[in-house]
């Protein structure tokens, strides 16, 4: 099995921008949001579970899930919550471990938004990468690009691990506090250390 590293860090830290650094430097990017997208867009192999556990008021006019309804239903109801995650992360997982098998580059990165909270994917991941940033830049940043307002963006953000408590249990730390540059010198230092990880794997 190729080395893999997990990717994480809080909303809005920049996870999609570090992950996108890493597959320019030539890592396999897993990203389980993104299949979680997959499974759960029109067609998706998720949604006829979805319809059968939450009801058609939960897809979508074009057979997605109507992902704004969902996002209301699981912060109001936690045992719905858990009713979605165990229909979609047996899915995702068996993705992850597909795409590992596939990958052909010299190390993978997972990128997982919950990875800490869940500890999913403990058995596949050798380290632990964290994108991070302040949590004013945080909710600016997820504001601008989900259009939530700062109440709900906070409300995630209160389901997630504090900042700290995610720093103290990263093995590497990607600070997204200034621009892309710093970004990617950042990543470019890492990769350059993964390499070596990998090799010696």
């Amino acid at each position: 099995m190729p080395y893999c590293i997990g990717l994480t860090g809080g909303i809005g830290s920049g996870k999609s921008s570090a992950a996108g650094i890493f597959q320019e430097l030539g890592a396999a990017v897993i990203d389980t949001d993104e299949i979680s997208h997959e499974l759960t867009r029109t067609g998706g192999a998720a949604l006829a579970a979805i319809r059968e556990q939450f009801g058609a008021d939960y897809i979508a006019a074009d057979g997605s899930l109507d992902r704004a309804a969902m996002r209301r239903l699981i912060f109001e109801d936690p045992a719905a919550k858990m009713k979605l995650e165990a229909v979609l992360h047996p899915m995702i997982r068996a993705a992850v471990r597909t795409r590992i098998a596939q990958a052909r580059a010299p190390y993978v990165l997972i990128a997982v938004p919950l990875l800490l909270e869940t500890g999913a994917y403990g058995d596949l991941i050798s380290r632990i990468l964290v994108v991070d940033c302040d949590e004013a830049q945080q909710i600016a940043r997820t504001m601008h690009r989900s259009k939530l307002a700062a109440a709900e963006v906070r409300a995630i953000m209160a389901a997630q691990l504090p900042r700290h408590e995610r720093l103290a249990r990263a093995d590497d730390v990607l600070r997204n506090d200034a621009d892309m540059a710093w970004l990617r010198n950042q990543a470019a230092s890492l990769h350059a250390g993964y390499l070596k990880l990998a090799r010696a794997a």
